[in-house]
């Protein structure tokens, strides 16, 4: 069964830009460990009201908090909005839903993307703010359904592209809920691995993308200034 997806959610499209901007292989992932998907006590007490758009905007990481070598990435067109996934039917249950980008798409969303050095090597950041409720059941579904398939493909601008999912143990110390996995997308000959990990902190989520290193490095940096109440 074949189901158009709308690759645009929780960074794929960054994923897709980034393997053809890629020369070589990236390095393979560890063993898979099983994914964490807790929720704290007091998860409730510290939902607070959504966020605007314009007030997530100024939470997202700049490149005076990056560091030296991180040049900021200028909008992409929306030109990957639909591909065709084969062989996933976690994908295939989300429907119109993903179809449309329907499961993340919130009221109030920011995103950025950066580079780093001169390599191919990327760092995207998502925020999104509704309910605690929402968020978690919109990042929960989209995080489920892509790592239900340990492989599945993507045919993506007449390119297919061969995609292995490896669901990840995010760090249990992060806001209220997480989500992790390493997605590895192969095509031509060349692959390169993107990493994802997403944190719900109340009302807030945030979704970390791109190189692994860099995901691992940033994430607790971007978490503290999202989730700063000054």
């Amino acid at each position: 069964m074949r189901v158009r997806i709308a690759f645009t959610t929780a960074g794929i499209t960054a994923a897709l830009l980034a393997l053809s901007a890629c020369s070589s292989a990236h390095r393979t992932a560890g063993p898979p460990s099983p994914s964490a998907r807790a929720t704290s006590p007091d998860a409730t007490k510290r939902s607070g009201s959504p966020l605007s758009s314009a007030a997530l905007t100024n939470r997202l990481l700049s490149a005076d908090d990056l560091g030296s070598g991180y040049t900021r990435k200028p909008e992409q067109p929306a030109g990957h909005d639909d591909v065709t996934v084969v062989g996933c039917p976690a994908l295939s249950e989300l429907g119109g839903d993903a179809a449309t980008g329907g499961t993340l798409a919130f009221p109030h969303k920011a995103k950025t993307t950066f580079t780093y050095g001169a390599t191919s090597s990327e760092i995207s950041e998502e925020l999104y703010s509704d309910s605690p409720s929402k968020l978690s059941d919109g990042i929960g579904r989209i995080f489920d359904a892509m790592t239900g398939c340990p492989t599945y493909k993507v045919v993506a601008g007449g390119t297919a592209i061969d995609v292995a999912s490896q669901r990840l143990a995010a760090p249990h110390t992060l806001g209220d809920e997480r989500w992790s996995q390493v997605l590895t997308f192969t095509a031509q000959g060349r692959s390169t691995m993107v990493k994802q990990i997403a944190v719900r902190d109340g009302s807030l989520l945030l979704v970390v993308s791109g190189s692994p290193a860099l995901v691992d490095h940033h994430l607790d940096e971007a978490l503290d200034k999202a989730t700063a109440t000054s």
